[in-house]
């Protein structure tokens, strides 16, 4: 693999369009390339997957072999370090039960957002400042940079560790089979833009996405450490409502504003203008559209947990179950107990702990 590839674009960087330039450039390009894209259909699909596909034996297994390492990392994680220590803290037994899944979380978070970061504005790339950079110099199967890369191994594993993780070993939310969803569209974006060589947006959409799940786990975990030992911990509860206002704010600023008007922009309108007949266009930014849908999907319930806060003064999170004595009312937008059995064996194959 080689370095650093596109540095020689334009130097003038088009200015971040505003919603209603994005929505009528990108519903007109897209349009006009419906219209003109006269011989669509399965058979260019298969030739075009064929001719532009790159991806390796190798890489595949690398895949697999990592995501079967994120399930057992965690696992060890768990059993010798998350929860000792939630006993250590003497944690509330349904907040010890959730605890070690949002320690893991905030860990690999934290460590992929430091790294996505430390690409866009550490290193030569201008993918954040110049989105339609991105797609400068694009070749069909071009080198994909080390650095690039790495992060792509390491975020495509990790989701398809959580697509499992997801059904068998964290608590089933209201929200799960959306949360199942979001995983297989985000692991086919990952795994065909590597294959298609648009692995410089991905890096993009990668750093917009992830510095939520940060401070979501941040403030579930001052949650449930607030009301250890059976006391109560204000500066545990400081921190929660911090995290809480951070992230609500940094949802729509990062997802809801940055998301369509950086990625969507550039993946619908520049896209076409650097490479015309660009490969599968319609199929990534009908992936990206579906994602940006999920985000607004997700911050209708961020809006709830907001009215619930402005009422009750209470952080929760209204995408857990309530036990059946709640008649199964929403609990809370950052940490409320599950329920303790899902209609008996339901649930049985999940384990403790996400909200």
């Amino acid at each position: 693999m080689s370095g650093h590839t596109g540095d020689a674009g334009p130097v003038e960087v088009e200015p971040m369009p505003g919603y209603l330039d994005l929505i009528t450039r990108a519903s007109t390009v897209m349009l006009g390339a419906w219209r003109d894209c006269n011989h669509c259909g399965l058979e260019l699909s298969k030739r075009t997957l064929l001719d532009n596909a790159n991806i390796t034996l190798t890489e595949i297994t690398l895949f697999f072999f990592c995501a079967f390492l994120w399930t057992q990392v965690r696992r060890g994680l768990t059993e010798c370090l998350f929860q000792p220590l939630a006993q250590w803290c003497r944690l509330l037994p349904k907040d010890a039960a959730k605890m070690p899944e949002s320690a893991w979380k905030l860990v690999f978070y934290t460590m992929s957002w430091s790294y996505s970061t430390y690409l866009l504005f550490f290193t030569s790339y201008s993918f954040f400042h110049d989105p339609p950079s991105v797609f400068y110099n694009w070749k069909s199967g071009m080198s994909v940079p080390t650095d690039i890369a790495i992060a792509y191994l390491i975020q495509g594993s990790f989701y398809g560790h959580s697509i499992y993780a997801t059904v068998y070993m964290d608590a089933w939310r209201k929200d799960s089979a959306v949360m199942v969803v979001h995983h297989i569209i985000t692991l086919a974006l990952i795994s065909f833009s590597y294959a298609f060589r648009y692995h410089n947006v991905g890096i993009l959409v990668l750093f917009l996405h992830d510095i939520n799940d940060i401070q979501l786990e941040f403030t579930k975990l001052n949650i449930y450490l607030k009301s250890r030992g059976e006391g109560y911990h204000l500066l545990n509860d400081v921190l929660s409502n911090m995290g809480s206002v951070s992230f609500s704010i940094t949802w729509f600023w990062f997802r809801l504003y940055w998301f369509p008007l950086k990625v969507l922009y550039a993946t619908c309108v520049s896209s076409l203008q650097s490479v015309p007949n660009i490969p599968f266009y319609f199929f990534f930014n009908t992936l990206l559209l579906a994602l940006l849908l999920m985000n607004i999907y997700w911050f209708l319930f961020i809006v709830v947990f907001v009215v619930k806060v402005l009422k009750v003064k209470e952080v929760n999170d209204v995408r857990e179950y309530e036990d059946e004595e709640g008649n199964n009312a929403a609990a809370g937008l950052l940490g409320e107990p599950q329920a303790e059995n899902h209609d008996g064996d339901d649930a049985g194959h999940h384990n403790s702990a996400q909200g």
